[in-house]
This record gives structure tokens, sequence and C-alpha cells, in this order.
């Protein structure tokens, strides 16, 4: 009766692999939000191929995991989510002369596709609790971003960039969370802030 159940090593492969993809995909958001800060001036050629680089990365990093990580449940999620930035990665580089309107419909166009999958990933991929309300509120964020993207298309190069930054730090920030494991991390601070309190209340 044993094989109606997963084996408990099983589930831990498969959230090993999902928090790997997750955390080399965080970082890769989380390094350029960083370029955009540290380069205020960087030129939208520049710019064009930092994001498709970003995309491509993340997109390869994904799609590998959802086809060699062993995850029979979610694998299409994190599948769908791959391709689609390897999509946007080389309709990136076909024409890196895109204007910065172009860029930036593309980008909200990204954003509004991968939000929507890792909305949708948040709830079918072996993770947590905590992990499942990080993945899904870096989803949200990401599909707000893609809104405001559509919705103010001429705001300037500078609220642009900032606006890339902003968005790339949270998703990327989140994506590390769920990767280190968010329950963890909030047992860990809940437990540190309870400690001081029972060792007054032992003295």
């Amino acid at each position: 009766m044993t094989g109606s159940f997963p084996q408990p090593e099983l589930v831990e492969r498969q959230s090993t692999s999902v928090r790997w993809a997750l955390g080399l995909s965080g970082a890769l958001a989380v390094a350029l939000g960083i370029v955009i800060i540290v380069w205020p001036g960087i030129s939208l050629f520049s710019l064009v191929i930092v994001f498709g680089a970003s995309a491509l990365a993340r997109g390869v990093v994904q799609l590998a995991v959802a086809i060699r990580g062993g995850i029979p449940r979610g694998r299409g999620w994190l599948a769908f989510s791959g391709l689609a930035g390897i999509a946007e990665g080389v309709i990136v580089f076909l024409d890196t002369g895109m204007s910065a309107l172009a860029l930036l419909y593309v980008i909200g166009a990204y954003a509004l596709v991968l939000g929507g999958i890792a909305f949708g990933s948040a709830f079918v991929l072996p993770l947590a609790g905590g992990d499942r309300l990080l993945l899904a509120f870096s989803a949200l964020a990401s599909i707000l971003f893609g809104i405001v993207m559509f919705a103010e298309p001429g705001n300037g190069a500078l609220v642009l960039l900032a606006l890339i930054a902003a968005y790339s730090l949270i998703v990327g920030v989140s994506e590390l969370g769920v990767a280190i494991g968010g329950d963890r991390l909030f047992a860990s601070a809940a437990k540190r802030a309870l400690t001081p309190a029972k060792a007054q209340t032992s003295q």
C-alpha cells in the first residue's frame, strides 16, 4: 500500500530541484536589477542585450530543471516558464535595435506571461506553505509590473529603468527566498524573536 503515497526522499529531491531552479533564476533577476542600478546611464542597446541575456538564461535554467529535475507535478508550468524566457531572449536578440517603446511592451508582455505562469506554479509545485506565498507574491508583482508597462508607456527612460530594476529585485529576492526556504526563514526569525523573551521570563 505504500506505493500510493510519494516517498519522502522523492518529494525532497523534487523540492530541491525546484529550489535550485528558482534560486538560479532569482539570482539572475537580482543581478539584472543591480546592473541597472549601478549603471544608470546604460544605453538602450546595452539594456536590450542585458535584459535579453537575463531572460534567456532564466529560461534555459527553468527548462533544464523541468526536463531533468524529475518533477512529475508542476513540470509543465516550469517548462512553460522556461520556454517563455527563451522566447523572450530570442525575440530581443533578433531585434537588438528596437525602440524604447517596443522594448517596454516586450518586457511588459514577458512580465504578464511570467507572472501568470508563476502564480499557477505556486499551487502545483512541491513547495511548503510559506514558499507558495512567496512565489505567489512574486507572481503578483510581475503581473502588476506588466500592467504598469502597458498603462504608462511614455514616462521616460529613467522611470523605465527604475521600474525594471525594482521589478527584477522584487521578483529575484522572492525567488531566492523560496530557494532558501520561506518556511525555514520565518521559523528562524520567529525563534530569534521569541528566545530573548523566554530568557527574560526564566530569570
